[in-house]
């Protein structure tokens, strides 16, 4: 398989996002007692834009997403996930940490957030999390499976199958990234963006950009979906990210694996986790 990062102008960056408001949260006592203290964090946390450059909200993708928090060594980030089922969330591999040291969450109707434990993760066999410095294939891509189920009014998003989009289509992120870059405190708000496909076409990634705006995924949408031009569709998640000028990381280029070509992946690993 030809790796298509080789043709990334400049480094680009998995877009986790640094969660400086959940420090120190995971670090107490008994399983119990971490989620309390988890919870309390993220209600603490004031809510603000995601996706940096030019967007709108993503209320309307509300029902599909969660965050995924996590710690791993002195740093507490988050991510995007994309709900598959009562118990099943998608995102990026890079995001995973010991399940103890994760956790699910979203708002209720009223705005109150609710955590949700990780029992299990899965990791894409084809993930390789040195792959950019070592010009890699790598699919970034990973399962989780929560402990309890999540709020019934969450639903599964739909999942592209076939040929991905042509260049010059449109697709839509939508995360709860921050909507500034190194601006770690305007994340924790789902909002959207609309960008173009771009080359090269690829059968494992998918390339967007917003050439006149400057739009794009930056830290904590990592997992995020680019959505088909329906608005519906999962057709790839965000990866990683480049920034449009000198000494930026976000704004220029988001790219992650395509699903379609994981389906296989992603309903197997699910069915193990049924038996």
């Amino acid at each position: 398989m030809r790796d298509y990062s080789r043709k990334a102008p400049r480094a680009p960056i998995p877009p986790f996002g640094y969660a400086p408001m959940f420090r120190d949260i995971l670090t107490r006592g008994t399983r119990r007692g971490v989620l309390v203290a988890f919870l309390a964090g993220v209600a603490a946390a004031a809510p603000a834009g995601a996706v940096v450059g030019p967007s709108e909200s993503g209320a309307r993708f509300a029902d599909h997403l969660v965050m995924v928090l996590s710690r791993g060594g002195d740093r507490e980030g988050f991510c995007t996930g994309i709900v598959l089922g009562p118990r099943a969330v998608l995102t990026a591999a890079h995001c995973l940490r010991p399940t103890r040291d994760m956790a699910v969450v979203y708002r209720d109707p009223a705005g109150k957030p609710t955590l949700v434990a990780v029992a299990a993760t899965a990791a894409h066999p084809l993930y390789r999390p040195n792959a950019i410095a070592d010009r890699q294939v790598s699919i970034d891509l990973a399962l989780l499976e929560t402990e309890t189920p999540l709020d019934r009014r969450l639903s599964p998003a739909p999942l592209a199958d076939g040929d991905g989009p042509a260049v010059g289509d449109e697709t839509i992120v939508a995360g709860y990234g921050v909507a500034r870059e190194d601006a770690p405190a305007t994340g924790g708000t789902l909002r959207s963006a609309r960008l173009k496909v771009r080359a090269p076409l690829s059968r494992i990634l998918l390339w967007a950009e917003d050439s006149a705006g400057g739009a794009g995924a930056c830290g904590g949408d990592s997992g995020a979906p680019l959505f088909l031009s329906d608005g519906e569709t999962v057709a790839a998640i965000v990866a990683w990210t480049s920034g449009a000028e000198r000494g930026k990381r976000c704004g220029g280029l988001t790219q992650g694996p395509l699903i379609a070509p994981q389906r296989a992946w992603i309903a197997a690993t699910l069915e193990r986790w049924r038996e």
